[in-house]
This record gives structure tokens, C-alpha cells and sequence, in this order.
């Protein structure tokens, strides 16, 4: 065993710190970490993962005994990433260096850690916000909302996805292969945890007014977005699929209900038009299933979501053999039903006919023959992207 090999596993704990230009609060911030290390006989390292600091940053924390890696890619998750592949302990806890939160009081990561908890999340909202602390937007809208959409999405127990202080087992984490730069890594981490099955746990902690005399690197709304942009791109499930089925089953209802006859609801009277809107329903609706498959498929065979054996099975039952007999039945039933409307226009010696009894048939007919061709071409396409998948893992 080499010497950097031993010097890896005789470090238990990293307590790594993000910065950019934080002279002002990053001396605190080391002292408190060096002194947990001290009072708790960790043997661990502080690692300062600079982002570029042009204040000095770099030769205060060298000063005070941290090790420095510099991370040339900007952003939140890059500088974190640069810092945790450079990281020497089996367990990592990382917190902004901006002395909101406390790094003498992380004794209850690191007991979660050593049980055998692969992610830790501190969370502010049991631990205690002190006033100041958070702005009201993001105490009360923005945290909460994305955290509760995480959990719906995801499955994840975690009730504060954006927690900034949290230790996990390193391994772990790289195995996740974490891509995003920016403030949305918080939440990548978090999902990614969720959908690979880690064992998480949270734990409370307290958030204090961060000690900087400038505007903090967090923007809400653009940061709000990304994070939100985020959990709906990893989650085709209620981004394309329950939304798809809802317009496939409202338009088929309204559908069925309308083919007889107009209908009347209170003083309004419902017909064709609205018979023509639920088709449309319908065709919307399809898309955005077939959308969700598309997307599930690409982001299992290029990593960025785990296997899933319902999927699995989905694909194997729903072949490019039964996608082209499905969907050449649906265009065939389509194509019958025109070339009926055509036959009873001839009947009539194509004159005028009635537009509101004429249009009960030629919406539904135009309707099967769109999504016959679109389930054909959706079949294909599926088919290409399972081509790639086998490829890549021959």
C-alpha cells in the first residue's frame, strides 16, 4: 500500500467549505471545524474548494492550517465537486463558508455516519432559523414548495432539500456521478440519493445570519428556477406522463360523451367545437405520454437515471413490432372512417351536408389517423434510442 493510500484511509472526516471570496467569515468557519476535530478526536482534514477568490481567501485558509484545491470551473456544484474528488476522508460534511452555519457542532453527522447512513441532511427548519437568518420569500415559499415538490417527485423523507450543511459517505456520492454546476447541485444530490435507493437520514440544524458585508452569491428567483427546472427534468413521471394521461382521459370522456349528439350543461349547449377540442385533448395528451417514454429511456441509457424494471418491462412488452401493429391499427380504423365520410358525401352527390352530424365523424376518424402514424413514429424512434442503450453497454 502506497503512502497517499494510507494517508486516504486514515482520514475519517473532510469538512469541506466552497469559497469565493470569503475573507471575511472563512477564518471563523475553519476555527470552528478545527476545534470540532479537536473536542470529538476526529481524525479529519478542513478542505476549502476555492472558486476563484481574489480577496486572499486562499492564504487565510492555508494560514489557519486548511488544505486548498483549486477549482477553475465556476459554480456552486462545480467548486464542490473539485472539492470532494479531492477529499481524503471516507466521510465528507460540506457548509457555506459564510459562518451561517456552525461547524463546531457537527456531532450529530458524523454519529448518523458512522451508523451507516450514506447521506445526512441538516435540516433548518427543526434545528432552529434565527432571525435574520433567511429572507421571508425563501423561509416560507421557496424552501418549503421545493422541498414538498422533491418529496411528492421522488419519494425522498428529506423535508429541507436545500439544506447547505450536510455530510455524506464519499463513496457513495461519487457513484451518483453528479453533473450540475450550479445552485441545483443541492437538489441533485438529494434526488439522485432518492432514486438510488442511499440510506438518508436528517438531522436539526441551526441556520445564523451569515457574517458577509456584501450581497450573498444566491439569486432567488433565477436560483429558485433552476432548482425547480431541475426536479421537473428528473421527474418525466408529473412532467410529461400524469399531465399526458389527464388530457388523454378528459378528452376521451368529453369525447364519448359528445359523439351521440350535443349536450347541455345548465344554459350552455356543448357541440362539435368542443367535441374538436377534446380530440386535441387527446392528441396533446398522447404526446407528452410518449414524451415521458422518450425521456425515460434517454436518461436510463445515458446515466442519468437508475434502472427501473417497470420501465424495463414496458419495453419489452410494448416492442417496434407492436408499436407499427397498434398504431397501423389505429391509422387503419382512421383512414375507414374517412373514406365512410367520403361515401356519405357521395351519397348526397357532394353537396351540402350537415356540418354538426358530418364533423362527429370526420373529428374522431381524423383523430385515429393522427395517432396511428404518431405511435409508428414514436415506435421507431424508441427503438433507435434502445439501439443506442445496447451499444453503449456491449
Amino acid at each position: 500500500m502506497t503512502s497517499a493510500t494510507q494517508e486516504q484511509t486514515e482520514v475519517e472526516l473532510t469538512i469541506l467549505m466552497p469559497c469565493l471570496n470569503e475573507a471575511l467569515t472563512l477564518p471563523a468557519c475553519v476555527r470552528k471545524a478545527r476545534a470540532f476535530l479537536t473536542s470529538h478526536h476526529v481524525n479529519g482534514e478542513i478542505l476549502i474548494a476555492d472558486n476563484g477568490s481574489n480577496d486572499g481567501s486562499q492564504q487565510i485558509a492555508k494560514d489557519l492550517g486548511a488544505r486548498v484545491v483549486d477549482v477553475q470551473e465556476p459554480g456552486y456544484g462545480a467548486a464542490l465537486i473539485g472539492g470532494v474528488l479531492e477529499a481524503r476522508g471516507r466521510f465528507v460534511v460540506i457548509g457555506d463558508a459564510d459562518d451561517s452555519y456552525d461547524f463546531s457542532r457537527l456531532g450529530n453527522f458524523l454519529d448518523r455516519l458512522r451508523e451507516g447512513f450514506q447521506l445526512v441532511m441538516g435540516n433548518r427548519f427543526a434545528g432552529g432559523i434565527q432571525p435574520g437568518a433567511m429572507p421571508w420569500l425563501h423561509r416560507y415559499v421557496g424552501n418549503p414548495v421545493l422541498s414538498r415538490l422533491g418529496r411528492l417527485f421522488f419519494r425522498s423523507p428529506i423535508r429541507d432539500f436545500h439544506c447547505g450543511l450536510r455530510g455524506f459517505d464519499r463513496q457513495a456520492i461519487i457513484s451518483l456521478d453528479l453533473r450540475t454546476t450550479g445552485m441545483e447541485f443541492a437538489s441533485e444530490m438529494v434526488v439522485k440519493a432518492a432514486l438510488h435507493g442511499l440510506r438518508v437520514a436528517e438531522v436539526p440544524t441551526t441556520l445564523s445570519p451569515d457574517g458577509r458585508d456584501r450581497r450573498p452569491h444566491l439569486r432567488s428567483w433565477r436560483d429558485g428556477w433552476r432548482h425547480l427546472r431541475f426536479l421537473l427534468l428528473y421527474s418525466p413521471r408529473w412532467l410529461f406522463l400524469y399531465p399526458g394521461l389527464f388530457l388523454v382521459v378528459l378528452g376521451l370522456a368529453v369525447g364519448v360523451w359528445l359523439i351521440p349528439g350535443p349536450r347541455k350543461v345548465f344554459a350552455v349547449t356543448l357541440d362539435v367545437h368542443t367535441l374538436l377540442f377534446a380530440a386535441l385533448a387527446v392528441l396533446i395528451g398522447i404526446q407528452a405520454v410518449l414524451f415521458a417514454l422518450f425521456t425515460k429511456r434517454f436518461a436510463i441509457s445515458e446515466g442519468l437515471l437508475p434502472e427501473d424494471p417497470k420501465v424495463r418491462w414496458l419495453f419489452q412488452l410494448f416492442t417496434l413490432e407492436v408499436g407499427i401493429a397498434s398504431g397501423g391499427l389505429l391509422a387503419l380504423a382512421g383512414m375507414a372512417a374517412s373514406v365512410y365520410a367520403v361515401h356519405l358525401w357521395k351519397v348526397g352527390y357532394f353537396g351540402d351536408l350537415d356540418p354538426a352530424r358530418m364533423l362527429r365523424l370526420v373529428i374522431p376518424a381524423a383523430t385515429g389517423l393522427a395517432l396511428g402514424i404518431e405511435v409508428v413514429l414514436a415506435s421507431f424512434f424508441l427503438s433507435i434510442l434502445g439501439l443506442r442503450r445496447r451499444n453503449r453497454c456491449s
